[in-house]
């Protein structure tokens, strides 16, 4: 895959609620890239973080932060100044996917379907519901189910919901309120290849309780992962299609992973693109590499083709 060992910068932590994922998920690719040869230095990034890249002077960035400001366009913006080449999607793309409402400004009119609703006042969700229950609240810019809420009939948030009461409200002046789609949850890779971006496979994610969290998604044994999903073939190609229609409309780079929501009851009519991420986990419970595992593709090959890419995007620019 690489012509030349390279220098690689692994960037990870800082101080998202995503951090001890990232951590993770940094340390993961560090000691895969060590395994096939590459030098590797990490770097938990703190606000001297330009500094410390200067320093370290990598050929590549692999850039293994998740929320803000990481995978929001700040931390791509930085790197973008100091001439830095990174993997994963550059600065306009971070800025649009990790906005749900801009993604769906971005995707919906160009055929992709995802669930209605619209931003409210956390203050206002306290006099009546924004939208018919069962609906969901969550905040517009977070990632991996941070500060989700369903509110349904039967919950016990109280009606209207009650301002004493634990949720995302509480944490955020403004929500994004969407109808709650029922059905199963189900979520597609898509990485870059030699021959362009290629979707993966479609895993149906299985919650033990409550429905697919932060907790549950990083949490040993709290989620089934049923890779491939056991879905019918129209509807895995359906997955399959928008998540790669998605990852190039946004001008992704790199690894993204798209979820879904499906309503078995409507066939491909029920299908709903929830949101697209650009900077998915790559830790041991992470859904790209199992998926890329499934292809044939060991966690080290997936590692290097994330970085090859960038690689390779920076010979070009350099050639041109």
């Amino acid at each position: 895959m690489f012509e030349k060992k390279l220098h690689v910068a692994v960037l990870m932590g800082g101080w998202s609620s995503e951090r001890p994922v990232s951590l993770m998920s940094g340390e993961g690719v560090a000691k895969a890239l060590e395994a096939r040869g590459h030098r590797v230095t990490r770097i938990d990034m703190d606000r001297d973080v330009a500094l410390r890249l200067s320093e370290a002077k990598p050929d590549v960035v692999f850039n293994a932060l998740h929320g803000c400001p990481g995978e929001d366009g700040t931390v791509q913006g930085m790197m973008d100044l100091m001439g830095l080449t990174y993997t994963h999607s550059g600065l306009a793309t971070s800025v649009i996917a990790i906005d749900k409402e801009l993604t769906k400004q971005a995707l919906v009119p160009h055929g992709i379907r995802m669930p209605g609703g619209h931003i409210v006042a956390s203050a206002d969700i306290y006099k009546a519901d924004p939208l018919a229950r069962p609906y969901v609240l969550k905040p517009v810019n977070e990632g991996s189910s941070v500060g989700v809420a369903i509110v349904t009939e039967e919950g016990n948030y109280g009606n209207p919901i009650s301002p004493d009461a634990k949720g995302p409200w509480q944490e955020f002046d403004h929500l994004l309120a969407e109808p709650f789609i029922r059905g199963k949850e189900l979520t597609t890779a898509v990485m870059a290849g030699p021959d362009g971006p290629k979707a993966l496979l479609v895993t149906e994610l299985k919650p033990k309780s409550g429905f697919y969290d932060f907790d549950a998604k990083y949490t040993d044994g709290m989620t089934e992962h049923v890779c491939p999903a056991e879905i019918p073939d129209d509807i895995a190609q359906a997955c399959k299609d928008i998540a790669l229609r998605a990852h190039v409309q946004l001008g992704c780079r790199g690894a993204t992973r798209s979820d879904f929501r499906w309503d078995d009851q409507k066939g491909v009519e029920g299908l709903y693109l929830l949101e697209i991420n650009t900077q998915p986990g790559m830790t041991p419970l992470s859904l790209v590499p199992e998926q890329a595992k499934h292809m044939g593709l060991s966690y080290e090959d997936l590692v290097e083709a994330i970085v090859d890419e960038a690689w390779s995007r920076r010979v070009m620019e350099a050639a041109a």
